[in-house]
């Protein structure tokens, strides 16, 4: 129970979030694109893409990082959620997003992070099953981990943010 008190569920703009690191629903290309991914690319401003585009892109379910340039956040970890499509292996990839992602934080020294709800958007992952997956990710790592004090969702509607937390909910309660 305790691991579960550093998640935060809030609703807003991961872009203004004072965290040490956020986490980018980028695409394999890591150019920037719609969405959080495209938000995150303009208030970090140019040099985001600069050095986005020196890493190669990135594969489905993998994550890297770069600095933050004008973000609040120091870091930004990109990662790149799964296509939905309905098969098993989209669960496994979607965990693989928070679980890379929360190892690039740990091997940065970042000791918060805020996750946006990864594939949720034009990737057509629903929500309601992506949830519990993040969120069982996330305490899992943070179970086998102490340097993580503050892992925030931030959700960007509260349509969203009610689903987290009714999933937030049902862990809390098999925990």
């Amino acid at each position: 129970m305790n691991d579960l008190r550093r998640i935060e569920l809030v609703e807003g703009d991961i872009t203004r979030l004072p965290v040490d690191a956020i986490v980018n629903a980028a695409n394999r290309t890591l150019l920037g694109g719609g969405g959080v991914d495209g938000a995150i690319h303009r208030a970090a401003g140019p040099q985001l893409l600069a050095e986005c585009k020196t890493l190669g892109g990135c594969a489905t379910g993998q994550a890297k990082i770069t600095a933050g340039y004008n973000l609040p956040a120091r870091w930004v970890i990109h990662t790149v959620g799964p296509v939905y499509s309905g098969v098993e292996s989209d669960a496994e990839r979607l965990r693989d997003c928070h679980v890379n992602s929360l190892q690039r934080v740990l091997e940065c020294g970042a000791r918060s992070v805020a996750f946006p709800a990864i594939s949720c958007g034009v990737y057509g992952y629903p929500v309601v099953e992506a949830a519990p997956i993040a969120l069982r990710a996330v305490a899992d790592v943070l179970s086998e981990s102490a340097a993580l004090q503050r892992v925030v969702f931030a959700l960007f509607s509260a349509d969203y943010l009610s689903v987290y937390r009714e999933a937030f909910d049902a862990l809390q309660a098999h925990r």
